[in-house]
């Protein structure tokens, strides 16, 4: 006959029934439960006391606990929390304790396990960012070493159109190269206006961004479409780490600047909005002084870059002994299986230098993308820097693959400039 289950309680139900029968001693029935005298003696108490309800499991939850916060106490949290939806922990206790200072109010953690319990507090949810260009970023010492690009909080006109500045800052001169008004901050919009500034004003060195789309992505590389563009245009892509936007300090500088002037209040029209940055574009650059430029303006320390932007965009050319493969789908086939390396490199080329056993590392023209274990699969990102600037620094093989364009920037005598 198949074994027949039973559950704790049961059998404590049946100890009792035979303790009743009083057939045999309290020490001879645990041994056959196999259960000390104490708690045999704890059952029946129990049972005395409450019956059958009483051979339950309890709660091992204190009964009381002295360091919870009074009824009282978080009333008046949740009431002045109702009256301020948006004010957090830190701002409830520091006004609350202003208010009442001989009260001993919770901790800011305490106020914020209030709320979460009571519903008024939703964590944020973490998105995924891109890994920043590992440091030090490149130093902005002459015009055009470094560009800086971003997208000013957007806002709406006075007729309800969303409007999101894009802005393209010459780091070292500090001269604004363009200040557009576009309705969608996407790739497709910005590379047009790209374009446009890099066949007025050359190409730039290093074009330095946040980790925001369409600036990159959260693949391994965090190279998005537009910064796989740049490559091929021989411009190494730099990002700042995930909250510093002290890194482009110069840069956030002047979009407070330019929300003071073009944004508050903010145009009727898109038209009339674009209008107010060309005036504030020509008055930034050839009309306002700058401290930084020991009082010069923009205009006096800028010089158009000397490499010019190329009719034509040849593919990547790699070393002898690379390993060469065309991305699809995001995808390399490498071996026997499939290899994800980032939808931004769809229809690229790659190389793959082999460094060790089964370890190859692997590159996009002159940029690094990272490392790719055959025991893995999987793309893995490069363990150190390859030198300063991040993934565009000097590799240790003199033959490392760089971009067509990619050539050292003529020598040029530099404005003395103060680079606070």
């Amino acid at each position: 006959m198949p074994w027949q289950e039973v559950c704790v309680q049961e059998q404590r139900v049946r100890f009792i029934h035979e303790w009743q029968k009083q057939e045999d001693s309290m020490a001879e029935l645990c041994r056959r439960y196999g259960i000390s005298r104490r708690v045999g003696y704890k059952w029946l108490a129990r049972y005395k006391q409450d019956g059958i309800e009483g051979l339950q499991d309890h709660s091992r939850a204190p009964k009381r606990h002295p360091n919870q916060t009074p009824a009282a106490v978080e009333e008046r949290i949740l009431a002045l929390r109702a009256k301020h939806g948006r004010w957090g922990p830190t701002t409830l206790q520091a006004v609350l304790e202003r208010k009442d200072a001989t009260a001993k109010w919770p901790a800011r953690s305490t106020i914020g396990n209030l709320l979460r319990r009571q519903g008024l507090s939703v964590p944020r949810r973490r998105r995924p960012r891109a890994a920043p260009t590992a440091p030090p970023l490149t130093p902005m010492e002459q015009p055009n070493q470094v560009w800086s690009i971003d997208f000013k909080g957007w806002f709406r006109t006075q007729d309800g159109q969303r409007c999101d500045p894009l802005t393209i800052c010459d780091g070292a001169s500090r001269y604004l190269l363009r200040c557009q008004a576009m309705g969608r901050p996407d790739g497709a919009h910005v590379r047009p206006l790209m374009a446009a500034a890099f066949r007025e004003y050359g190409l730039p060195e290093v074009m330095r961004s946040d980790n925001g789309p369409p600036f990159a992505t959260v693949a391994v590389h965090g190279l998005s479409a537009l910064a796989v563009w740049w490559i091929k245009l021989g411009i190494c892509p730099e990002r700042i780490e995930p909250g510093h936007p002290e890194q482009n300090g110069r840069h956030e500088r002047m979009h407070r600047t330019l929300k003071e002037e073009t944004a508050a209040p903010p145009e009727r029209t898109m038209r009339a909005q674009q209008k107010a940055f060309d005036r504030f574009q020509k008055e930034y650059n050839e009309e306002r002084p700058h401290q930084g430029l020991e009082l010069r303006t923009p205009a006096e320390c800028y010089a158009g870059s000397p490499r010019p932007y190329p009719s034509r965009i040849e593919e990547p050319a790699y070393p002898q002994g690379f390993e060469v493969r065309r991305v699809a789908s995001g995808q390399i086939r490498w071996r026997i299986r499939k290899v994800f390396v980032g939808k931004g490199l769809d229809g690229e080329r790659i190389g793959l230098e082999e460094i060790g056993d089964g370890l190859w590392r692997v590159w996009f023209s002159f940029y690094e993308l990272g490392q790719l274990d055959e025991r893995q699969g999987r793309l893995l990102p490069r363990p150190e820097p390859a030198g300063a600037g991040g993934s565009c620094g000097e590799g240790p093989d003199s033959a490392r693959p760089r971009a067509p364009s990619a050539r050292p920037l003529p020598a040029r005598k530099v404005l003395p400039m103060s680079l606070d």
